[in-house]
């Protein structure tokens, strides 16, 4: 079966506190063979990118209401006038808040939902297809 990738780089924005935020280069992924996660990798000082996986729907509901509990929550906002969804990302690393503007991740999460749309990404995982090979040993 043929892959996917549906990739946006894009620029985010560390929120440090309510009057100061740096940017932070990122890379949203998304795989048609890992149907149900985005991958995200930060681009920050360090030699080699933070990576974060989270299920896509959390992003997708997170552009509309919030949502997510635990390591990473989701909702949108306005700043300064602006379209946002905040990221709240929690590790025993450290928390972060990062903002991305809504235009460009509803943009790349329609892509990914065109590419598998919701509710036919079991199709994709090929279990039925393992499944009906180990059987007919």
């Amino acid at each position: 079966m043929q892959h996917t990738v549906v990739e946006r780089e894009l620029e985010l924005r560390l929120v440090l506190s309510p009057e100061r935020s740096v940017p932070v280069p990122a890379r949203l992924g998304y795989r048609s063979d890992d149907p149900y996660a985005v991958h995200v990798a930060f681009h920050i000082t360090s030699e080699h990118p933070v990576h974060w996986t989270f299920a896509r729907d959390l992003l997708v509901e997170g552009v509309f209401r919030p949502c997510g509990q635990g390591d990473v929550r989701v909702w949108p906002a306005k700043v300064d006038g602006r379209s946002v969804v905040l990221m709240a990302l929690s590790s025993p690393d450290g928390d972060a808040l990062l903002e991305a503007p809504v235009p460009q991740v509803s943009a790349w999460l329609e892509r990914t939902l065109r590419v598998v749309p919701p509710g036919t990404e079991g199709g994709r995982l090929g279990i039925d297809d393992a499944l009906d090979h180990l059987l007919a040993r």
